[in-house]
């Protein structure tokens, strides 16, 4: 397994273009420029932040967690990790990290996930996918590329914690993350952002307690 590796960041807050708050359990999409940096800030800790990130100006290329966990050869996301894109490119670089350790295999919670999961009665609650889902539908960046729910493919969750077992299976367990810890990206590419902050009440990822995230971009420094 990675081992954690943790960097601080010396962006001033004060001196962002960006600053905004993503409220617990709802969609947020933005747009980072090349050379800009992109953070995500755990407010109170054990949130998953499910992300997809694509090209701003072309939507068929998007993060690719195969390519991103083939080139590396690593399952986790970290500092100085890259991530690639479905046409081979790097779209983002992690250049500070202080939770250390970041999912690349989990995916979103859906309806159908949360009912096979846990049981019937959890169909209807609010999940992951029916954020990208909405936001595609709703979102102006999302409509001028033309984007369906068909542009979705496997998202990163950020602060989650889900180790792989020796029989090869997942588990989803307490989060590694705690309140004010922080990923910060530096685009190589114009990406849209599309961020679930996951609504799940029903595993550990978030402690049972969805709480919101703040999002910040500094431009190229």
């Amino acid at each position: 397994m990675n081992t954690h590796a943790f960097a601080e960041s010396r962006l001033n807050p004060d001196l962002a273009v960006v600053d905004e708050i993503c409220a617990a359990g709802e969609p947020w999409v933005g747009i980072v420029k090349q050379g800009q940096i992109f953070r995500i800030v755990d407010l109170e800790g054990n949130q998953a932040v499910d992300t997809l990130f694509f090209n701003a100006n072309h939507a068929l290329e998007r993060y690719s967690v195969t390519d991103t966990i083939r080139t590396q050869n690593k399952l986790y996301l970290t500092n100085d990790s890259k991530l690639y894109s479905n046409f081979g490119n790097v779209m983002l670089t992690i250049v500070a990290d202080t939770c250390g350790r970041h999912d690349t295999l989990g995916g979103a919670c859906a309806a159908e996930s949360n009912t096979v999961r846990y049981a019937l009665e959890k169909y209807p609650m609010h999940s992951c996918r029916d954020n990208f889902l909405h936001a595609l539908a709703h979102e102006t960046a999302c409509e001028q590329l033309g984007m369906s729910k068909r542009d979705l493919p496997s998202n990163i969750n950020f602060f989650m914690n889900v180790p792989v077992t020796e029989a090869g299976g997942l588990e989803f367990a307490d989060g590694v993350s705690a309140p004010g810890k922080y990923v910060e990206m530096r685009a190589e590419m114009d990406v849209l952002v599309l961020i679930s902050n996951c609504p799940q009440l029903n595993n550990p990822c978030n402690a049972y307690n969805p709480t919101p995230i703040r999002l910040l971009i500094w431009d190229s420094q």
